[in-house]
């Protein structure tokens, strides 16, 4: 399942999360720092989503109250609720 997620207070504008039972199947993220993205893109891959959400929940960016790891562990708490609800009405 993919869902779309637009980060706040980010340079990035734009995440794409792909997750399948848990996993983390695909990342893609829009704008931002091309590549600290290209590699945290690279190395989620495989990983449960709540393992990626426990180490990157927090992190922030400068003086900035979030960072695009952080809001990338919103992105994938929302990919898990979507598939929660989907599993649920089924």
């Amino acid at each position: 399942m993919t869902i779309q997620f637009k980060p706040k207070g980010v340079c990035s504008q734009l995440m794409n999360v792909t997750i399948q039972d848990g996993v983390i199947q695909d990342i893609q993220v829009l704008g931002g720092c091309s590549g600290n993205l290209q590699g945290i893109s690279k190395l989620l891959p495989g990983m449960k989503a709540e393992d990626a959400i426990a180490r990157m929940a927090g992190i922030k960016c400068g003086f900035k109250a979030t960072s695009c790891p952080d809001q990338l562990t919103k992105a994938l708490q929302a990919a898990l609720n979507e598939e929660e609800k989907r599993k649920n009405a089924e």
